[in-house]
């Protein structure tokens, strides 16, 4: 079956999407890339979802615009990877803008990814899968991460324990058990690190002055000198020193959390500071790998492993763990989530779970995502 994903993550910079083909076990399927793409969002449209997803209020007519314009924009990113039309389905993710994960105290999570999946069936003449992260969430989950499993099923274990990390806005992580030995019927293990680019680009837009909204390559922190003390000061803090599962997002690691960090640096100067955040985004992930069994090694992906400084900050801190990144095994930095949520949608569509009690901490599992189908398909979805 082809299917056609769509993400756009954390750092709400625009769609990645990924055309594959699935076919096989369930558990385990062949797959293959037929296509790839990405369509940034336009500068108002990014600078608005930030806006709403570090909590600006907005009137309802606004938001239901916000939403309209990024359906919109999904619908592009799809036709720039699939021109033809090959997709029999597609999963989309949509725009997460909050995310608030169960309360020690018995409450219930809740998280809000803004789409319209119906006109987006419609506008693209098939079937579309979204709204993923409910059913995990009223079963007492996290919602989040929901890529383990896809991570499990796509590169399957080696001879060790294998860790995927995506460099997102946020840091997530996933722990895959070895092939063999006493740990293999060890249940598989993902959850949230802390920030990777959402401080890091946000506090880039602060110092240009708006004119930049990444450190291109890592090269501005190249040129400072972290703190190490406050590197180890933010380590302490409350969500780093949490178990898993656990999950976080813009919420915590947004424009309130930098504007706290920026007083802290008041003495430093902009590349001591940004190279003090990238330093700590680095420290949080070893700090968070220390957690589990040690991995083999380490596959990276997402825009984070783009940033030569931070890769710099994690090989320097991961003694004994091998980093590599994960397009050495055909997922290229930008395609890993959007080819979870392809996987997640074909998972939808066989009735089979896409969640993991282990790594979200639901009572079960479930079959994931919402399914909305257009008036007049172009071809009738098949399983294959």
């Amino acid at each position: 079956m082809r299917v056609l994903g769509l993400m756009s993550g954390t750092s709400a910079d625009g769609v990645d999407a990924v055309l594959v083909e699935l076919k096989g076990s369930s558990a385990r399927p062949h797959w293959q890339i037929l296509a790839r793409g990405h369509v940034a969002y336009p500068a108002g449209l990014a600078r608005a979802l930030i806006q709403l997803g570090q909590g600006l209020a907005q009137p309802a007519a606004t938001i239901l615009e916000l939403g309209e314009a990024l359906t919109l924009i999904q619908a592009e990113a799809a036709r720039a990877c699939d021109p033809g039309s090959r997709a029999q389905l597609v999963g989309c993710h949509g725009q997460t803008v909050w995310h608030r994960p169960p309360s020690g105290s018995g409450k219930r999570g809740a998280s809000w990814q803004l789409l319209q999946g119906p006109l987006l069936a419609e506008l693209l003449g098939t079937p579309v899968v979204y709204d993923f992260r409910a059913a995990d969430l009223a079963l007492g989950g996290q919602g989040a991460p929901l890529v383990p499993p896809t991570d499990l099923a796509l590169l399957g274990p080696c001879e060790g324990w294998r860790a995927v990390l995506n460099l997102g806005g946020i840091a997530n992580l996933t722990l895959i058990p070895p092939a063999g030995g006493p740990d293999r019927r060890r249940p598989l293990l993902g959850w949230d690190c802390g920030p990777a680019n959402t401080l890091l680009d946000l506090a880039v837009h602060h110092f240009s002055e708006g004119r930049q909204s990444f450190d291109n390559g890592g090269q501005w922190a190249q040129q400072g000198t972290p703190s190490e003390t406050l590197v180890q000061q933010w380590l302490r803090e409350p969500y780093l020193q949490q178990a898993p599962p656990k999950s976080t997002g813009r919420e915590l690691f947004g424009q309130h959390d930098l504007q706290r960090r920026l007083h802290q640096m008041a003495e430093l100067g902009p590349a001591d500071a940004l190279a003090t955040l990238t330093a700590f985004a680095a420290a949080a992930v070893v700090q968070e790998l220390e957690r589990g069994p040690r991995p083999l090694e380490l596959l990276v992906a997402g825009g984070g492993a783009r940033n030569a400084n931070l890769m710099q900050q994690l090989r320097r801190r991961c003694y004994g763990t091998m980093l590599r990144p994960l397009s050495e095994l055909g997922i290229g930095e930008q395609d890993r989530e959007a080819l979870a949520f392809a996987l997640l949608a074909w998972w939808h569509w066989r009735r089979y779970p896409g969640n993991r009690p282990s790594v979200t901490g639901a009572r079960r599992a479930a079959v994931l995502g919402v399914c909305a189908r257009p008036s007049r398909a172009r071809g009738k979805a098949q399983d294959g």
